[in-house]
């Protein structure tokens, strides 16, 4: 398989300035999603609805459609983000750049790190790795990769791959639930180990290169 790039013109005045209404419409869906799911866990939390199910049936769904959503939205928008910046400064791979997205990533952790403490001081549960910890590490790990298309779909079929091997070797401790190993007692409140959730975002980074060009969009 050809690694193959999208490459970006690096003239500025080609800088395509318009917000894309479909990611922004997305965007929009997921963030009304995830409010719909995060009441209900507060009815269920609060005792307002002690019986309500959350982790499995339609809700379970629901909240992996939802973060999946989000995901892939992570993963386009960075590769729209890049091209961008690219485009303006004219340089790939150059260290501000980089320092951009690192501590991006930084501050998207940081906060998924105040959701640990919360739950841990709060008595609700614990969070190792959320999805804000997950988009955190996927700003930072997905940066070399962010030019590809073909390479990231290729790897998103490999995460899947080993995020179900994961899932089903058996452990007796739970220092690398960040990658999914855990032991079958592990009920965290928040979940989203790098395998395979970081896949998604590659996959959503093939999809940003596919779908958006230098121009802007490329079918739409």
């Amino acid at each position: 398989m050809i690694a193959t790039k999208a490459k970006p013109n690096l003239s500025a005045a080609t800088v395509p300035s318009q917000r894309f209404w479909e990611i922004d419409m997305l965007r929009g869906v997921a963030i009304v999603m995830m409010v719909i799911f995060h009441l209900l866990w507060d009815f269920w939390a609060f005792q307002i609805v002690p019986n309500l199910v959350l982790y499995a049936g339609f809700w379970k769904y629901f909240q992996r459609t939802t973060a999946i959503s989000f995901l892939l939205l992570v993963g386009v928008s960075l590769t729209v983000s890049y091209r961008r910046s690219v485009q303006k400064n004219g340089k790939r791979g150059s260290r501000g750049l980089w320092k951009k997205f690192l501590w991006r990533g930084v501050r998207i952790f940081a906060v998924g790190m105040g959701f640990t403490l919360f739950g841990m001081l709060s008595g609700f549960g614990y969070v190792h790795i959320g999805i804000l910890h997950l988009i955190g590490l996927a700003i930072i790990l997905s940066y070399p990769l962010l030019e590809y298309r073909w390479v990231n779909l290729a790897l998103w079929v490999l995460f899947v791959i080993i995020g179900g091997i994961v899932r089903s070797t058996p452990m007796t401790d739970n220092w690398l639930v960040w990658l999914g190993l855990h032991r079958p007692d592990y009920y965290p409140l928040d979940y989203f180990p790098i395998f395979p959730w970081l896949g998604v975002v590659l996959l959503g980074i093939f999809l940003g290169n596919t779908f958006y060009g230098p121009q802007g969009r490329i079918i739409l």
